[in-house]
């Protein structure tokens, strides 16, 4: 009897020992996590440090740039040393004082923000443009494949030209096609994105991106909507207008800085060239243009046969009255043409796409372009 008595005591003290441990050691986990969520909560509320760039360092202060491109006086931190222009710092939000350097990424933060890519547009894909394509093979191409050809008569191809033009006429393909026929990275810039999307890391984005063309020569820099950022400069007003002329202002310099015969190109593309700044027209830059008009009967016969090559037409199709009322058109919405006569066909369950096919796809592609002009009594 004492025995059992004995075995029972021990039974209840081991449970008790292990119920002791098991306590103690979620005690300690439940103090750990506090202290953890005290110490999130302390860095929460800690004010964010705001990213600049050093402009200069004198006498162990820096002036800095913030994003709005004003400039200040500041102290610097005794953490922070061998501080240049140039560099990037965490800077506090009420003195503005330097804290900490932080190293710059070494992949370009530009890529995030053009469309980088190796076209495969040939040139026998283009219709309508031979005189702008011996143009700018004369002005890109050539410089790109036999640059001692220049060197030995002595004289400077162009660094770059402008393509102008209705829009839907050819430009980017034209551009997209030299930089084919050249192995060329083909870099493709927005400038009304650069300068909405991008207050304050305007002129920042645009070095970069020359370098990152150079880092990937041979290359074609495309800067689509030209006029968005090389418009006539007029009375400088907002913080907004200030920016985008030290965006343009950066481009000049950009264009300016790398040599004639190097493997880099510029090739701007506008609809609007009558609004552009001289400067970039100026002979060194932007000299050569190139216009890309609407296609003649010649271009849209041609333009229409590229587009039609692999579909299924009735070979009844009037193609000489189809050639008339197409005759406005631009290249864009011919093929735009093309594909709605196939979808008219489909719609029908023909494989075989009719005249009445494309006739409706003209009347609805210029009732799109026009909006309230009324087409459908022009083919009666």
């Amino acid at each position: 009897m004492g025995g059992r008595n004995r075995e029972k005591d021990r039974e209840i003290l081991f449970d008790y020992t292990s119920d002791s441990i098991t306590l103690e050691y979620e005690n300690r986990l439940l103090k750990e996590t506090v202290n953890q969520l005290r110490e999130e909560l302390e860095r929460f509320k800690t004010p964010p440090l705001m990213v600049c760039d050093i402009h200069d360092v004198v006498n162990n202060k820096a002036i800095i740039r913030i994003p709005n491109g004003n400039k200040f006086f500041v102290n610097v931190s005794n953490n922070c040393k061998e501080l240049k222009a140039g560099h990037s710092v965490l800077v506090d939000q009420k003195n503005l004082n330097v804290v900490e350097k932080i190293e710059k990424n070494k992949n370009f933060n530009v890529e995030k923000f053009v469309i980088i890519e190796k076209p495969e547009i040939a040139w026998e894909s283009i219709g309508g443009l031979n005189n702008q394509i011996e143009d700018i093979k004369e002005v890109i191409e050539l410089p790109l494949k036999n640059p001692n050809l220049f060197k030995e008569v002595g004289i400077q191809p162009p660094k770059g030209l402008l393509l102008y033009g209705p829009p839907g006429t050819g430009k980017t393909l034209l551009a997209k096609a030299v930089a084919n026929s050249t192995n060329s990275t083909f870099i493709e810039v927005v400038a009304s994105e650069l300068v909405q999307k991008f207050i304050g890391e305007g002129a920042k984005l645009v070095k970069e991106i020359f370098q990152l063309a150079k880092e990937k020569a041979p290359s074609i820099i495309y800067i689509d909507e030209l006029d968005a950022l090389a418009a006539t400069r007029v009375e400088i007003g907002t913080s907004g207008e200030r920016e985008v002329q030290r965006t343009f202002m950066q481009f000049l310099a950009e264009i300016d800085g790398f040599k004639h015969l190097g493997n880099v190109k510029v090739i701007g593309c506008t609809n609007r060239k009558d609004i552009l700044d001289p400067a970039i027209l100026r002979p060194g830059r932007l000299d050569r243009l190139i216009e890309v008009p609407l296609p003649d009967i010649d271009g849209i016969k041609h333009i229409f046969r590229i587009h039609t090559k692999n579909m299924n037409l009735d070979k009844k199709i009037n193609l000489d009255k189809i050639y008339k009322n197409i005759e406005e058109l631009s290249g864009a919405e011919i093929k735009s043409v093309c594909t709605e006569a196939g979808y008219f066909a489909i719609r029908k369950k023909r494989k075989i796409i009719q005249e009445n096919d494309i006739v409706d796809a003209i009347k609805k592609v210029k009732k799109e372009e026009s909006g309230s002009k009324d087409y459908t009594k022009m083919f009666g």
